[in-house]
């Protein structure tokens, strides 16, 4: 609850402060241990890329993605869809998705040679089996 007036001028404080009293052993208590995974933090940076893909508009964001992680099962992190466009430049019955992948090696920074070859492969394999054209 917020802490009484009285004493936060006497604490010389002006604003609003707020606080909480929990009981950390009833938190921890619903909390199921086998459910607590522990990764340590990466050694090595991880890329994003970015990709605009015209598709037809019977594609969904989960082919693209299981088609992603089935071509690179090492580097791929995660696919990111983030805009959907439909308009007066993309084609009747089509749709342009922007895609982000991340790209991370736990073993080794990244080259930029290794980055093209990867992006290049993906997107090789969306034109060939979504039939996905570059924007």
């Amino acid at each position: 609850g917020m802490i009484s007036f009285d004493l936060l001028k006497q604490m010389n404080i002006k604003t609003e402060v707020f606080g909480a009293d929990l009981d950390w052993d009833v938190v921890l208590s619903l909390v199921p241990k086998e459910d607590i995974k522990y990764m340590p933090v990466p050694k090595f940076p991880a890329v994003r890329r970015d990709l605009a893909l015209v598709l037809d508009k019977n594609v969904k964001f989960s082919d693209i993605q299981k088609l992603a992680f089935k071509v690179e099962k090492r580097l791929l992190q995660s696919v990111g869809l983030f805009d959907i466009y439909e308009g007066d430049k993309i084609p009747q019955g089509k749709k342009s998705y922007a895609l982000s992948f991340i790209l991370q090696d736990k073993e080794k920074t990244l080259t930029d040679k290794v980055i093209d070859k990867t992006m290049r492969k993906l997107q090789q394999t969306f034109e060939r089996e979504l039939n996905a054209l570059l924007r």
